[in-house]
């Protein structure tokens, strides 16, 4: 191994005594540990403010400790004392700026200032607000179509903002929403709405309370979700099953040591988070639900021989259901060698795993972007919601699907209209309710805006939050084509990599940050809502003092746009800018599901978006839940591979100390990788295989053959517990190998979890 070896040995659970140093760390490092601490007392609960963090929703009961290590890590990360001010952009021109990695550049801390860029100089420089918004105008209303204008989101916005958001862009005249959605979850979106009629899971967090068996696939709430370990944990120790499915053996589904659990921590204990665990190869997700359908259809076979009871809920498929009878020949045709050769599993072990669900009452299959991120994504997930109909898991206490996504208002913004398919029905509401026609055209998701900016039709490029130019495949092209720009807009709390790609006119707006007091210009203060995997409303009001004084709240920045472009004369954008409540009152008259939206949410723990599909309520062409025909993939990319000299199938991952692209340190501890990201996991036997040793430095090198030659150098090999043939590596530095050509069938997915790449001997 070489001298500056960053492997070391991992920590033994999740959690433990390793998150509460980590959780000291970042409030040592934010410059205010006691503000810091004292912020975190008022997170995830009902008169404070919403973690910036993951979607995983807040328990009924509440805990006045009600937040996990990744949500301390983004509370300090938001927090900091850091500034970076006009000073800062003075110092540094954007050339020199653009050597910096991700996390050195948000380390510098939060803006404080809004900024336009200067080309002379190459420099930001400050700007009034009311002269960047006129300038923004002036930029937009010069283009020759709205269509040339894309408008990007990120989940961190509120329901508030992203609202208003998609008020001023569709009266703009497009529906270009470009969101981060459609890098994650979109396939569970698409696959759910064909099968229940609804995008979003069924179940609520009771639900993990009473259910038999949980099916955790493609996931790893140790980094991601980690709130979510508690309830993995609760669940085998009161009896339940947690069957894993996941390509990497992660610590945090293994086993968890509670760090608010005092008796726990002094003996160094830890406790199971699954019962078993299965590790199928990349790509081969589906084939394992396909072998386990095919498993209960067997033993519904023999308990009818046999007579016995039957093992199938008969009645819920008879009256919820369409397709049964063709999507039983289907599976039935589908032979145990194309299952066992794409899954990677043997078929006793899908037996051991179809023998669970056969055995349990209540089932829930919760799953997350191992799922979602490859090219049959929306596919798999048709597989999954067809195996949990056979047994009525869905509609019922206890039992149903449970897509885990990211980012905190992820879900949010598309209940309230980001959405460039919007469904006729907010359309046809938003004219009620402004008395003005809406575009109807169907607009630009992330795949077409990407294809629309390196082919020179996008002009303009406003971004709500994130960092796009390195959440994006092909990260290379994407400094292209934001070169060709007119115009750039990033409304943001720290500085990032995309900000330092300026069109012609680019300015960066910085915003509150979600622990911050919003107040209007009367005083008050400004409550904001989030919506989380669970389909529950909470609110969210900040309580640290603005990190300057120059700052506004998302919707006061958005308000300040539309009014500059559009005027006020079919919305008085000021009038909504000063009062949260009165956006509230529009989302509730356009979508009445929010009801008495105001009232409901000062509720602790908000309210409940009612979920037709968890009513047993189908919205779909049929009216009823819809089995799915989908055959199985002729080839995954593992089994294209066969036979190809040192070529594998590479995932993009997260570390632990990293959300989304936000970079918080070098560690990830529980793969046993510290003061280093330049790695890639691969198993032992691979390694023994080729010619390369463990710790070598190796190159990447991209296989798909569309003339553009893609490479990431200087990677440490890592042995690790992975698939034979499969390799894992962090996001966004591998990004530059996933070609944003190729997309989820259905869901214009990246698709960053089946990547084929060959490894080489490090070049220098």
């Amino acid at each position: 191994m070489p001298d500056d070896d960053p492997i070391r040995k991992p920590s033994p659970a999740a959690g433990g005594w390793g998150a509460l140093r980590s959780v000291s760390r970042e409030l040592l490092r934010s410059g205010k540990p006691v503000e810091g601490a004292k912020t975190l007392l008022t997170l995830n609960q009902s008169d404070g403010f919403d973690c910036p963090g993951c979607a995983w929703g807040d328990p009924e009961h509440g805990s006045s400790f009600e937040f996990c290590e990744n949500g301390v890590k983004a509370v300090a990360w938001e927090a900091t004392s850091a500034r970076a001010g006009p000073e800062f952009f003075a110092a540094h021109t954007l050339s020199q700026l653009r050597e910096w990695s991700d996390h050195d550049l948000e380390k510098q801390g939060r803006l404080t200032h809004p900024l336009r860029y200067d080309p002379a100089s190459d420099r930001y420089e400050p700007i009034a607000w009311e002269d960047a918004f006129t300038q923004i105008a002036e930029a937009l209303r010069a283009l020759e179509s709205p269509d040339q204008a894309e408008f990007y989101t990120s989940g961190r916005a509120s329901n508030e903002a992203a609202f208003l958001y998609q008020l001023f862009v569709r009266l703009y005249g497009t529906n270009n929403f470009p969101d981060c959605s459609h890098m994650c979850h979109e396939a569970s979106g698409v696959a759910l709405t064909e099968a229940i009629g609804t995008g979003k899971g069924t179940v609520r967090l009771e639900d993990f309370e009473r259910c038999d068996l949980i099916y955790c696939v493609g996931q790893n709430p140790g980094t991601n979700h980690p709130r979510m370990l508690k309830s993995l944990r609760d669940c085998v120790a009161r009896g339940a099953q947690v069957c894993v499915f996941n390509t990497l053996k992660e610590k945090g589904l293994d086993r968890f040591s509670d760090p608010q659990n005092k008796l726990e921590m002094m003996r160094g204990g830890s406790e199971p988070t699954s019962t078993h665990y299965f590790r199928p190869r990349l790509g081969g997700d589906m084939a394992v639900f396909r072998g386990m359908s095919k498993c209960v259809l067997e033993a519904e076979d023999r308990a009818q021989a046999q007579g016995l009871p039957p093992v199938l809920d008969h009645a819920f498929i008879e009256a919820h259901t369409a397709g049964f009878s063709d999507w039983c020949a289907m599976v039935r045709a589908t032979p145990w060698a194309q299952i066992e050769a794409q899954s990677g599993l043997s078929r006793a072990q899908i037996e051991a795993a179809a023998t669970l669900y056969l055995r349990a009452d209540r089932v829930i299959t919760t799953w997350a972007m191992g799922i979602t991120q490859h090219l049959h994504s929306v596919q798999t997930i048709r597989e999954i919601a067809s195996f949990m109909f056979l047994k009525g898991n869905i509609g019922r206490e206890g039992a149903g699907l449970c897509p885990v996504r990211g980012h905190s208002n992820v879900q949010g913004d598309r209940t309230v209209g980001i959405n460039e398919k919007a469904p006729a029905a907010l359309l046809d509401a938003l004219e009620a309710e402004l008395g003005v026609p809406m575009p109807r055209t169907p607009g630009h998701n992330v795949a077409e805006a990407i294809g629309a900016m390196l082919a020179g039709e996008a002009r303009a490029f406003i971004a709500l939050g994130g960092n796009f130019a390195r959440a994006v495949p092909d990260t290379p092209l994407i400094a292209q084509g934001f070169a060709k720009l007119d115009l750039t807009v990033s409304i943001a709390t720290k500085l990032n990599t995309s900000h330092l790609l300026p069109g012609k006119v680019s300015f960066v707006l910085p915003c509150l940050g979600r622990t911050e007091i919003d107040r209007n210009t009367s005083g008050k203060r400004q409550l904001i809502t989030v919506e989380d995997s669970m389909s529950m409303v909470h609110g969210s009001a900040g309580i640290n003092l603005p990190a300057s004084e120059h700052l506004r709240s998302e919707v006061r920045i958005i308000a300040g746009i539309a009014q500059a472009v559009l005027g006020n004369a079919v919305v008085d954008w000021t009038a909504l800018s000063e009062d949260n409540d009165r956006i509230r009152d529009m989302i509730a008259r356009v979508l009445p599901n929010f009801g008495d939206f105001n009232a409901d949410v000062r509720r602790p723990r908000g309210f409940w978006l009612r979920n037709p599909a968890a009513c047993r309520e189908w919205h779909t062409p049929s009216q009823r839940a819809n089995f799915a025909l989908c055959d199985l993939r002729e080839a995954t990319e593992w089994q294209q591979i066969q036979g190809l000299e040192n070529t594998f199938v590479l995932q993009t991952i997260r570390s632990h100390d990293q959300y989304n692209t936000t970079v918080y340190g070098m560690d990830d501890r529980y793969r046993g990788v510290f003061g280093a990201r330049n790695v890639v996991f691969i198993h032992p036997d691979d390694i023994v295989g080729s010619d390369f040793a463990a710790g070598d430095l190796v190159d990447l090198i991209g296989c798909f053959d569309d003339g553009i030659h893609r490479e990431c150098r200087g990677f440490h090999l890592v042995p690790y517990d992975i698939p034979l043939g499969c390799l894992a590596g962090y996001f966004p530095e591998l990004n530059a190998l996933v070609p944003h050509q190729i997309v989820g069938e259905g869901s214009f997915t990246p698709v960053s979890k089946s990547v084929i790449v060959r490894l080489r001997a490090h070049q220098g």
